[in-house]
């Protein structure tokens, strides 16, 4: 079984949504689009996926920015010892209670500090194998729909070994946009970008 990879621990969460905090040594995994889970009680977990990944600053890199000639030694410094967050929020897309997944909102959110991973292999296929997720992808307008959808999609097509996975994915977000014209055509055209031939 592969080592479950932690991306951070929960700074806050809601119903929708939650973010989560790693220090900027930490951000080496997880990507915008990505599937992330948080276990919580006795097979009780939430998914969601990455939609915003962003560096908090602080005063003393406002001043280094606009200081002449920062030495690679007190960049590093920043980057590796100082404890500035890196935030990654996340679209609650489902859950798994007693080991059946539904592409609902939770029932409840988790709670402070605890622990998101991200999703490997084998629990994003599972999670994927249905579609009923992407209508909380496509109906939230205060995310860059088209590129969050485009992005999951590419990375997920390289987990499933059905190849036609895209494809479908691809049908299922044009037939929950088929009324919302202007957003349906941001979520082709950034599936241009990621498409394989059909």
């Amino acid at each position: 079984m592969t080592q479950a990879i932690e991306i951070g621990r929960l700074l806050r969460a809601g119903t929708t949504g939650f973010v989560a905090g790693c220090r900027v040594n930490q951000l080496n995994a997880p990507s915008f689009g990505a599937l992330v889970r948080a276990p919580l009680e006795s097979g009780y977990q939430i998914f969601g996926i990455i939609y915003d990944i962003h560096i908090e600053d602080d005063g003393l890199v406002r001043q280094l920015v606009t200081a002449d000639n920062v030495s690679e030694a007190v960049m590093h410094d920043n980057r590796v010892n100082r404890i500035v967050p890196v935030e990654m929020s996340a679209l609650a897309v489902g859950y798994e209670q007693n080991g059946k997944i539904f592409h609902l909102l939770p029932p409840r959110p988790p709670l402070s500090l605890d622990v998101i991973y991200l999703c490997d292999e084998k629990e994003t296929v599972r999670f994927t194998e249905k579609f009923g997720y992407f209508r909380h992808m496509v109906n939230n307008k205060e995310i860059p729909v088209g590129e969050v959808v485009a992005a999951h999609i590419l990375q997920v097509q390289s987990m499933h070994k059905d190849k036609s996975w895209q494809e479908r994915a691809t049908h299922e977000v044009i037939t929950l946009l088929r009324d919302d014209y202007p957003t349906l055509m941001a979520v082709l055209g950034a599936l241009s970008d990621v498409s394989v031939d059909f």
